[in-house]
């Protein structure tokens, strides 16, 4: 416990390696991307991607009710494209909340989502508040409606309803096509449909905030829609992303804190970024190498095995025999 607590103090007092060379003209780089209020809603929309942020919206996260895994999604999104998740944050059903966090988000990353508060009660207010953080209206997206008039299923307990009529039904299901909107820019940067087959629209709104709904069969198939929108704005435009490559070590961490210490002093201004993680109530616990250079965490593998007298798995639990938890 105390080696763990030891870890986490050196952990938190250096800054995390954004997996490349560290210089200080790439510190320069990085101070200059976050973006001040001067910046145009298009450069955000143009520029390349370095970072990103979720923000999950929803009491019913906050009270239990609902388990978040978008965020979850997100992070294994981010890493895969080779985008620096910075920051997950979960709030309220609050306007206030909203737009302090969407203001923030979007001056500080390149890449925003939203998830949640686009429905058609009184309680989301996701659409209202991101429109009043920037200044914008709500308004009626046509296409939109008429690919929800189209592709949207009839409720059962509707059986009488009419796009035709105006009806309470009618008017909730409008609000979730009412968007946030610039009527100074190209209204294509600012909606966009991702997925051919869903009527539901991703608002851009201040070039790098994008609203996605909740539910996350929905936010799942939207994120992976966009990725064709935002793979020539990385700083891999293949695509290819962050490697990780995990070592499973029989050794407690208090045995292999003192080796992984020394390595992460050599390799993380390399742009490696060297993990620890105790998994109790199992017989290994983890060892990760994380970066961009593959052929440098290949590199690391054999050094690291015979320090930590463990053997590289492909995934994280592959040889795993539960047992008593031990000291870690």
């Amino acid at each position: 416990m105390f080696s763990r607590l030891s870890q986490l103090v050196r952990h938190f007092s250096h800054p995390l390696p954004n997996y490349a060379h560290n210089s200080a003209a790439a510190f320069a780089s990085s101070a200059s991307r976050i973006m001040t209020s001067s910046t145009t809603a298009d450069e955000r929309n143009t520029r390349t991607i370095h970072t990103a942020a979720c923000l999950i919206i929803g009491d019913e996260v906050l009270g239990g009710k609902t388990v978040d895994t978008n965020s979850a999604y997100m992070a294994k999104f981010c890493f895969k494209l080779g985008m620096a998740l910075k920051r997950i944050e979960v709030i309220a059903d609050d306007e206030e909340e909203i737009i302090e966090a969407v203001k923030r988000m979007s001056n500080n990353y390149d890449f925003v989502v939203t998830s949640g508060g686009i429905g058609p009660t009184h309680d989301d207010i996701t659409y209202q508040s991101i429109a009043k953080a920037f200044g914008l209206k709500l308004k009626l997206h046509q296409e939109a409606y008429e690919k929800m008039k189209k592709l949207s299923k009839p409720h059962p307990n509707q059986p009488n309803f009419s796009w035709d009529v105006d009806s309470p039904a009618k008017r909730a299901k409008l609000r979730m096509i009412e968007l946030p909107t610039d009527d100074s820019r190209d209204i294509k940067q600012q909606i966009l449909f991702p997925v051919d087959d869903l009527w539901v629209p991703v608002a851009c709104v201040n070039g790098n905030v994008h609203i996605l709904p909740g539910v996350p069969r929905l936010f799942e198939k939207l994120l992976e829609g966009m990725k064709p929108l935002l793979l020539p704005r990385l700083t891999d435009p293949d695509g290819t992303g962050i490697h990780r490559i995990i070592i499973s070590t029989p050794l407690p961490e208090s045995a292999v804190a003192p080796y992984l210490t020394e390595l992460a002093g050599r390799v993380e201004p390399k742009g490696v970024k060297v993990g620890s993680y105790p998994r109790w109530g199992k017989q290994n616990n983890t060892v990760t190498l994380v970066g961009r250079d593959q052929k440098l965490l290949e590199s690391l593998v054999a050094e690291v095995e015979k320090n930590v007298e463990g053997r590289r798995v492909k995934v994280e639990g592959e040889d795993d025999v539960d047992v008593e938890a031990k000291d870690s």
